[in-house]
């Protein structure tokens, strides 16, 4: 069965997305545009999104990721490096670079983003829990030995990936593989889209070296299950797997709220 390249692109939400407010939660809107990218900027380095050392997606990039002007993150990444979360550097190889994951307004800037937004977040997390494992269930019924070469694949690029954005990529290809393998596009499509929104449309989840470690041994153990056609095991392991993100937002936002209380 082929897929489409976008499998958003077949709209399978269809009357949902009309009817319905935003199921999967709308683009987030403060104060204004900077404010916006500025807060969501700083949740996602704080989180791991993007880590230390890292470059940060080009203005256009993060212009269309988030849905914004680039007048406004420009605006933003100017704030950024003023007050020392970011390095800009000219040049043919320069960019917007992370220096610290947190800074001392980083509690009531992320505050500002997850907080109002928390009964969206909690929304995601549940669909997940139900989605993922039926996912993972599926891909393990219905695969392919094309299926899983790409799984395979994708699983050592994920063990060989020497940095952050490396890492990102081969995530992401391999949840991907995964979905593919259900030879359903709606499903695939539920997931990238929850998958987005969890990132805070920035394209790659909350990280860490211990995340990774786990991530990197789940991955392995949903590639063998899948490769078995073992759906309860694929199953219950995508049911672990995809707890990591939803922990370390969670982690994160009782931070915040320690630190915002205590003042």
């Amino acid at each position: 069965m082929i897929l489409p390249a976008n499998p958003l692109d077949i709209d399978p939400f269809g009357e949902l997305d009309r009817n319905v407010a935003e199921p999967l939660g709308a683009r987030v809107v403060t104060r204004n545009v900077a404010d916006q990218v500025v807060d969501r900027l700083v949740t996602a380095v704080a989180l791991g999104v993007y880590v230390p050392g890292q470059r940060l997606p080009s203005e256009r990039e993060l212009s269309e990721m988030l849905g914004v002007s680039r007048t406004g993150v420009r605006e933003a990444l100017h704030r950024m490096g003023e007050a020392g979360y970011i390095q800009v550097r000219r040049g043919r190889h320069g960019g917007s670079f992370v220096l610290s994951g947190w800074g001392p307004g980083s509690a009531e800037m992320i505050g500002r983003h997850l907080l109002p937004n928390w009964d969206r977040f909690e929304a995601l997390f549940d669909a997940r829990r139900i989605i993922e494992p039926m996912i993972a269930r599926t891909a393990a019924e219905r695969r392919t030995r094309a299926d899983v070469k790409r799984i395979r694949t994708a699983l050592e690029s994920y063990r060989a990936a020497t940095d952050r954005e490396e890492s990102r990529r081969a995530d992401e290809q391999l949840h991907r593989s995964v979905g593919e393998a259900t030879h359903n596009p709606v499903l695939l499509g539920i997931s990238t889209q929850i998958r987005s929104r969890v990132s805070l449309n920035l394209g790659a989840e909350p990280y860490s070296a211990r995340v990774r470690e786990q991530a990197a041994h789940q991955h392995e153990e949903l590639a063998d299950a899948i490769d078995d056609g073992d759906a309860e095991r694929a199953a219950a392991i995508a049911a672990e797997h995809f707890v990591l993100t939803e922990k370390m937002i969670r982690d994160l936002v009782r931070r915040v709220r320690r630190e915002v209380g205590s003042r």
